[in-house]
């Protein structure tokens, strides 16, 4: 993180007026920059990436919430409704099937594997996220393979902390506010009002974690570290609403398992994987245009293209 001349507020000030840009400018680089850098055709690389990774996030996930014995049943079914919820409902069959089968057959060894398996696939993910964020800020990449890979397999350990956080506190938080309100009784503005700090604090470790790639991915020098950033509010805007509309078309127009059959399924949620994926891509291309936009207006410590520190 780089010493900064100017005031904290004076930074984000600087951040939240885009460099200068009106959203509109901004929306029409961002358009330009996802056809110059190509982010249509690296999502899909980034979606293969997440489908090799999260099958052994979530046995991780569920082998942890197993050590609660008590509780475990409980928290795997909140787990899973949770799961309905988000996903198309071919895609989470396809992940409630396969997850049951592989917890089924797997033995002692599975939470080890499911470590080892997820920060392998999640790395190479992370790779290619780096890269293409080197692609937004017009840098060359000049870190060493060594530091390149530590750093990938470093964010992605980051990333499925912040996930299975993210992933607890819904449920822990779900269960507690379910006993509590058994114990003392809950009005139904008061669960109103804990069930909505709940998934505000689970959507600040999402967007805390798209902070922490847009900080550490792109080669980069003089960076200065902002818990929320347009591009990674944009980011998981996207995300929400292009997963809602997803979800929405494969409500009224679901013709994937008719015309594929059973490998609808899987097709369906490579397609929620490309709108996770691009909606990163997106957030990180943002950031980096109004980095370039205040270079371009004369602030002092902002980065033009192609350079690494201001």
């Amino acid at each position: 993180m780089s010493k900064s001349f100017l005031r904290p507020e004076e930074q984000v000030r600087s951040l939240w007026e885009l460099g200068g840009l009106t959203w509109g400018q901004l929306a029409k680089r961002v358009w330009h920059c996802i056809n110059d850098n190509d982010l249509i055709n690296r999502g899909y690389e980034l979606a293969y990436n997440f489908l090799l990774a999260v099958f052994p996030l979530l046995l991780v996930v569920l082998t942890l919430l197993g050590i609660f014995a008590s509780h475990g049943s409980s928290l795997r079914d909140s787990l899973f409704s949770y799961l309905q919820t988000a996903l198309p409902p071919s895609a989470y069959q396809l992940i409630r099937q396969t997850l049951q089968e592989v917890m089924k057959g797997s033995g002692g060894g599975k939470l080890t594997f499911g470590l080892l398996f997820s920060l392998y696939s999640g790395s190479s993910g992370v790779t290619q996220l780096m890269s293409t964020l080197n692609a937004a800020y017009e840098v060359r990449e000049q870190r060493s393979w060594i530091r390149v890979h530590l750093t990938s397999i470093a964010l992605t350990l980051a990333m499925a902390i912040l996930t299975i956080l993210a992933i607890a506190l819904v449920l822990a938080g779900g269960y507690t506010i379910h006993l509590v309100g058994q114990a003392v009784g809950l009005s139904t503005f008061a669960y109103t009002a804990f069930k909505f700090i709940q998934w505000a604090a689970a959507l600040a470790f999402i967007i805390f974690a798209f902070a922490i790639i847009y900080y550490y991915a792109p080669d980069v020098e003089s960076q200065h570290w902002y818990w929320i950033t347009p591009g990674s509010v944009v980011g998981v805007a996207i995300w929400i609403l292009a997963s809602g509309a997803l979800r929405a078309y494969l409500h009224f127009l679901n013709t994937y398992s008719k015309t594929y059959g059973s490998v609808g399924a899987v097709i369906i949620l490579m397609l929620w994987f490309y709108v996770t994926g691009l909606a990163f891509l997106i957030g990180g291309q943002i950031n980096a245009i109004i980095e370039h936009a205040a270079a371009e207006h004369g602030h002092v410590e902002a980065k033009a293209p192609g350079q690494k520190a201001a």
